[in-house]
């Protein structure tokens, strides 16, 4: 059973670990042994976070810097990937901002970016950072 709610203190244990192993299973072509636990904690600090859950475990969850429509995070424990959880997490994010809401993905993330196209969001711009070449996404209406 799938439900979707505000981040519980009891839900940061899983999803330190699950933002953790997901990050070092797509990022590859990054030095993975920097990445840590605490990461996550650091990487979402005063974020409005939602999280899935599978029978009350969370198994995904998308951040937003809401001053801005950000999403900042969006990931999905590899288990569950492909049962809609990441559409589902997109839709609740929706229904917490406003339009346009935009988000930063690597190039080098091809499954991501495959998604949020999918999803209707187009590419507003490209740019560069530490970790490659990224693409700024917007989504200004519904997900598809």
């Amino acid at each position: 059973m799938l439900s979707i709610v505000e981040s519980r203190d009891t839900d940061l244990p899983h999803l330190r670990e699950l933002f953790l192993n997901e990050r070092r299973r797509t990022f590859t072509e990054q030095d993975i042994s920097e990445f840590e636990l605490d990461d996550f904690d650091k990487q979402t600090q005063g974020e409005y976070i939602l999280t899935a859950l599978v029978n009350n475990i969370p198994v995904g969850f998308v951040s937003i810097w809401m001053p801005n429509n950000f999403i900042h995070h969006l990931y999905v424990d590899v288990k569950h990937q492909g049962k809609n959880l990441g559409t589902e997490l997109l839709k609740a994010a929706i229904l917490k901002t406003s339009f346009p809401i935009t988000l930063k993905c690597l190039t080098s993330n091809t499954k991501a970016v495959e998604f949020y196209r999918k999803k209707g969001f187009t590419e507003k711009s490209r740019g560069n950072s530490s970790n490659g070449t990224y693409i700024l996404f917007e989504l200004t209406k519904e997900v598809k």
